[in-house]
């Protein structure tokens, strides 16, 4: 069974950095791609990032593009989202999630999200 689970949420003030992590249960294969995704009150579910499991090839949205940073260490190891100089409206609830290809349609399983808050 496919287990996501992920953690590190919190307040942190705007220019701040938090530092996202996604336990990721049962085998992953080559072809995996790990992904966050957040969600803003009112708004849609977005990608952040990706990551390919095979070879550690990373996509990223525009709008953290050098502020943030997908990373695995190893091979079963968590996926995390390094987040640097982060603003207001990167407050949003994030989610992990496991799929085949770097965007929401080819996310298959979902972890429960963790709230990052983003205020002075």
């Amino acid at each position: 069974e496919v287990q996501l689970q992920a953690s590190g949420g919190g307040l942190v003030q705007p220019g701040g950095s938090l530092r996202l992590s996604c336990a990721v249960s049962g085998f992953i294969f080559g072809s995996t791609v790990m992904g966050w995704f957040r969600q803003a009150p009112g708004k849609e579910r977005e990608f952040v990032a990706a990551i390919r499991w095979s070879n550690a090839r990373t996509y990223y949205a525009d709008s953290v593009k050098g502020r943030f940073t997908i990373s695995r260490d190893g091979a079963k190891s968590p996926v995390y989202l390094q987040m640097n100089s982060l603003k207001p409206e990167d407050t949003a609830v994030y989610y992990c999630a496991r799929g085949t290809s770097p965007d929401y349609t080819g996310m298959r399983y979902w972890g429960k999200g963790t709230l990052v808050t983003v205020s002075s």
